[in-house]
């Protein structure tokens, strides 16, 4: 564990090995920690960055929800790879973190070596259905802020492991407003243009996301798609070993 100060926050991150950078985001409502079996297995030839974005884990959790957006937690990534003097990277991450990883690529795809997407999505192009998708994120924030940590019980198995490494649930809340909810079509519009290996992973049973990934699969020139079997959204946590063969392989065949 470390923490550094950056765009005027504190900041929680873990660095293990030598190698190669990769860097891993988690999900929304989760922690750096759901990479920790990454870390122990890639650790030995890899060096591994996870990281708990503004809002998340140990990082600071700034009281004013401007401080929350996709534009800003690019900045994160990209100033905490600068404080570790990596100029390039493999970016990844999982749902929110794979989200943020296409983010950052569209933002500084010359630091971006390779993708690695986990049961995410690109977002919309129809206004309605990213309505949709942003009313569920404040309702995630109201509950939240009515039921505090509590509320982490009813999420998913990273998030519900998560709960005891969170200070601020109304820093999720003001994460869900601002980082969680989509506004506009950029990042779907931009998958054909990304030119770097890019590995596609999603459980079979995380049945609200094996369709985006499929789609982000087709979209992306040249894209992999893996399909971990009997896992749901924490695909690296419900089947480790499939996981972390399928992921080895792909850094491992990276030129």
């Amino acid at each position: 564990m470390a923490t550094v100060k950056l765009n005027g926050i504190e900041i929680d991150y873990e660095v293990t090995g030598r190698g190669r950078a990769i860097l891993l985001s988690h999900g929304y409502s989760a922690t750096r920690r759901m990479w920790s079996g990454q870390h122990d297995v890639l650790g030995d030839r890899y060096r591994v960055i996870s990281w708990d974005m503004r809002g998340h884990g140990w990082t600071e959790s700034p009281g004013d929800p401007a401080q929350y957006s996709h534009a800003l937690t690019v900045a994160d990534m990209k100033a905490l790879l600068d404080h570790l003097s990596v100029r390039r990277a493999v970016i990844g991450g999982l749902s929110l973190g794979g989200t943020m990883s296409l983010e950052f690529y569209v933002a500084h795809p010359e630091m971006v070596e390779a993708l690695v997407i986990c049961d995410s999505g690109p977002g919309y192009r129809n206004a309605d259905a990213r309505e949709k998708w942003n009313e569920r994120a404040r309702v995630r924030a109201a509950d939240f802020e009515a039921r505090g940590l509590d509320a982490l019980s009813t999420r998913s198995r990273e998030a519900r492991e998560a709960r005891q490494f969170h200070r601020s649930a109304q820093g999720l809340a003001h994460a869900a407003r601002g980082m969680l909810a989509q506004q506009d079509a950029r990042v779907i519009d931009a998958l054909p243009s990304i030119r770097v290996p890019t590995l596609v992973i999603v459980g079979d049973r995380d049945e609200p996301f094996v369709a985006p990934c499929e789609y982000m699969a087709k979209k992306i020139p040249g894209a992999r798609l893996e399909v971990i079997r009997d896992a749901g959204h924490s695909s690296n946590l419900d089947q480790p070993e499939q996981f972390n063969r399928v992921l080895v392989e792909f850094l491992d065949a990276l030129p």
